[in-house]
């Protein structure tokens, strides 16, 4: 039985870079993403729900509306635009019922102060790639590249795997900034095309875990095992979190998977901060740790050092 004829390698091209994604932001000249100057490209969809979360706007997958009250000029354009009648007058701005909306965007369009815009637009492969090139130059000439981020970028395995595979044949490289949670056929999927991860460690305890992210770590541990048995470079990265994260017991646990894994891979702490606070009043959510503050400078050491006193590197990321 005959299968016809194989793609060309023109034919191929042409077939991935029609693959589309949701991307809520393109950031070019990112250099805490992975090394050298690098695009980090994030994906929006992400299966945790993390309360100190700084990307409210990546978790749903897709497109959201947000409003800046500070912005409105009370025009009243929005409110004739939407059909479904989702929008009205309050007392600073305007009031988006949620319920209604369906993130049409058609709002946006005819707002004429930028008081309203959408969090994600559908783009191909290409559309990226035509981006990303832009600055070639810098990506090699200090060894950057590209990072898929997020958001959860395996959930768009098919969209990050096809956009990774046009950048090596452009000769850049690529790194996956993640949180190890999903399914493992997506995971070696990307992977093919993956030079470098930034995995994330949370929660060791299982139910912990699941309390708090609404997630179980189960198939975090899986693809993080994967990736040491592929020998793909990884970075293990450690959000922490006062009175979640940042605990004695959560810090041990994580060492001791670390070095289980394997204990050349380096650990990167990420100290908590509050910059996406704003963004959570754009999309009518709460921020739930509300006046949570960040670790004095003593106790992010301390967490380092006590890597250390385990063999493992380890530095502070900001």
């Amino acid at each position: 039985m005959s299968l016809g004829k194989p793609y060309s390698a023109k034919r191929l091209v042409s077939v991935i870079d029609e693959i589309k994604g949701t991307v809520f932001n393109i950031q070019r000249f990112s250099v805490q993403d992975g090394p050298g100057i690098r695009t980090s490209v994030f994906t929006k969809g992400c299966p945790l729900e993390c309360p100190w979360c700084s990307n409210p706007e990546s978790i749903k997958p897709y497109p959201e509306v947000a409003h800046v009250a500070a912005l409105c000029q009370h025009c009243g354009s929005c409110i004739e635009a939407c059909d479904l009648k989702a929008i009205s007058f309050a007392e600073k701005g305007i009031r988006i019922d949620r319920e209604t909306c369906n993130d049409c965007g058609e709002c946006v369009e005819v707002c004429t102060n930028d008081a309203l815009k959408l969090f994600g637009k559908e783009v191909s492969v290409q559309e990226v790639i035509e981006e990303v090139i832009k600055d070639k130059l810098y990506y090699h000439s200090s060894d950057g590249g590209v990072t898929a981020s997020g958001g959860e970028p395996l959930k768009q395995a098919r969209f990050v795997a096809a956009l990774f595979e046009r950048c090596h044949e452009e000769g850049i490289h690529t790194t996956l900034d993640t949180s190890g949670h999903g399914r493992q056929s997506d995971l070696e999927m990307v992977l093919e095309n993956t030079d470098l991860l930034l995995f994330d460690l949370k929660l060791m305890d299982p139910g912990a875990h699941i309390a708090t992210v609404k997630a179980s770590n189960d198939p975090i541990h899986r693809n993080a095992r994967l990736v040491v048995e592929r020998g793909i470079p990884m970075i293990v990265r450690i959000p922490v979190i006062p009175g979640f994260t940042d605990t004695d017991e959560n810090l041990e646990g994580i060492a001791n998977f670390v070095r289980e894994l394997n204990s050349e891979l380096p650990v990167n702490i990420l100290p908590y901060h509050r910059m996406g606070m704003g963004k959570y009043k754009m999309l009518d959510r709460e921020y739930k740790l509300g006046d949570l503050e960040r670790q004095s400078q003593e106790r992010l050491n301390a967490i380092v050092d006590y890597f250390e006193s385990r063999k493992l590197a380890c530095e502070i990321v900001v």
